[in-house]
């Protein structure tokens, strides 16, 4: 069995036609999720990047992984998506980028130049084109075309100004066409992660999807209301995470997204047709997810950040060949990105690894929900890194870097977010869905806080926690 491995960088939950957005438009997508399993209410469990990619790829909550922002070290002693897939016998390649940086255990010494960068492969992968912000192999490819010598940004920053076929992500897709176009015939089954950079910023679509939607037809994000916690009011002075204020600044940046949208998903569409094409579709299992959302100027904010559920609100899709009955179902209980880790186990015989945290969503594809699955997610982040280094935006000096962060635990009715600091906020969903109205009432409040707690404490990290020596245990050995 083959596995193509989409992710999709920085998409929100919501941004399919298939679950009913008013605007944008993803004929490929809806049509995976007709052949397959949509769930609905699917939660990254971390920001930026690096962190909400270190649980995906690890199964992992972020208190246990410790990645808590691009640059985090993600230590070499954790499983990974790439080993498990070797483990199985599959040849575990990578198009595009994992963005995690090496175990400084690993290092050739202090100087080593993979200590320089977030980018790192993800151990495991052969990183047959790997695509980091400099994207040489593309701005190479665009140079023989006659494009001009640019670095990785200009050219991001101009794909409007270029025909979509030439394309970052356009050029990603032809890559692993022409790979699998090369393979022999006898060669061991693939599990094949395509990381598409968009629809993440820059802003800006390619060719005729930067005109596919028009800034006045966009939708009013939600507002921003009164702050109700310093968090927010910080981030809204973080100029790369400030919503423009300008209405119709932000309708064009809104518009954009919505066109890298598109963009994504006709690649998507040809990555399906070019398996088909060749005969592998029916031996091919085809998750599609993200690494985190997308704030798209809702509360005040852009990108990727802070408790509110637009930054972790993601897609996934899995379209399965042993999927007879089920095609075009939705799974409208709460799951997570941990949760893909023990899926993939599933699909290719392995056994879930002992580190993960989440659970294998096998039993919905096969039309059979479990019935003590969870009612709420949990997601994190750590903010430690803006008051660090260059460029940070400063602080209390006397507050503690372990401090910086918080937790969110959402149900169906409220969420609960609680800080490092000790303070906490509880939103009443059930009177606003939009995460304006703050509740605390303790009789709503405490069964909340309680149910964190609950959380953390059955998920502390225990590779060896099931293992007890003895000399009546001598020659046992846990599954590893």
């Amino acid at each position: 069995m083959n596995v193509l491995f989409i992710t999709l960088d920085q998409f929100r939950g919501d941004c399919l036609s298939v679950a009913g957005h008013q605007v944008v438009e993803t004929p490929e997508l809806d049509a995976l999720a007709r052949s397959g399993v949509r769930f609905a209410h699917h939660f990254s469990q971390a920001a930026p990047c690096g962190p909400g990619r270190a649980s995906l790829y690890t199964g992992m909550y972020q208190m246990n992984h410790r990645v808590v922002a691009n640059g985090s070290p993600l230590e070499d002693r954790f499983d990974n998506v790439a080993r498990l897939a070797a483990r199985a016998g599959c040849e575990s390649v990578l198009f595009g980028y994992t963005d995690q940086t090496l175990d400084p255990t690993l290092a050739d010494g202090p100087d080593d130049p993979r200590l320089a960068t977030y980018e790192g492969v993800l151990s495991g992968f052969d990183p047959v084109l790997p695509l980091d912000g400099h994207f040489d192999a593309w701005v190479a490819d665009l140079a023989d075309r006659g494009f001009g010598e640019l670095t990785g940004v200009e050219a991001l920053m101009s794909e409007d100004r270029r025909p979509a076929e030439y394309s970052a992500s356009a050029f990603l897709t032809g890559r692993i066409i022409s790979w699998l176009d090369d393979r022999p015939a006898d060669a061991a089954p693939f599990f094949l992660h395509a990381s598409y950079l968009r629809p993440h910023p820059p802003y800006v679509a390619a060719g005729h999807w930067a005109e596919k939607y028009r800034p006045e037809e966009m939708p009013a994000p939600v507002p921003v209301g009164e702050p109700a916690h310093p968090l927010h009011q910080l981030a809204l002075g973080v100029p790369v995470a400030a919503a423009p204020t300008d209405p119709e600044a932000m309708a064009r940046l809104m518009a954009q997204y919505y066109g890298n949208i598109s963009l994504v998903d006709h690649e998507v569409g040809r990555l399906r047709r070019a398996l088909e094409d060749r005969g592998l579709l029916e031996q091919t299992v085809i998750v599609v997810t993200a690494d985190h959302g997308e704030q798209l100027g809702d509360h005040g904010l852009v990108q990727k950040l802070g408790y509110f559920e637009e930054s972790y609100f993601i897609p996934c899709l899995i379209s399965h060949p042993i999927l007879v009955e089920g095609h075009g179902s939705v799974v409208d209980h709460f799951t997570e990105s941990v949760d893909i880790m023990p899926t993939l186990a599933g699909i290719l015989g392995e056994d879930q690894p002992v580190q993960c945290d989440g659970h294998s969503l096998l039993p919905f594809l096969e039309g059979d929900a479990p019935g003590d699955w969870r009612d709420s997610v949990h997601y994190e982040w750590d903010w430690r890194d803006l008051l660090m280094g260059p460029g940070h935006v400063g602080g209390d000096p006397e507050r503690g870097l372990d401090e910086c962060n918080l937790a969110v635990e959402r149900t169906a009715t409220e969420a609960y977010v609680h800080f490092g600091d000790g303070s906490w906020l509880c939103f009443d969903l059930r009177a606003d869905p939009t995460w304006h109205t703050l509740t605390t009432d303790p009789s709503v409040v405490l069964p909340r806080a309680q149910s964190m707690l609950k959380w953390r404490a059955n998920h502390l990290g225990g590779r060896w926690t099931q293992m007890v020596v003895g000399p009546e245990r001598k020659g046992l050995w846990p599954e590893l």
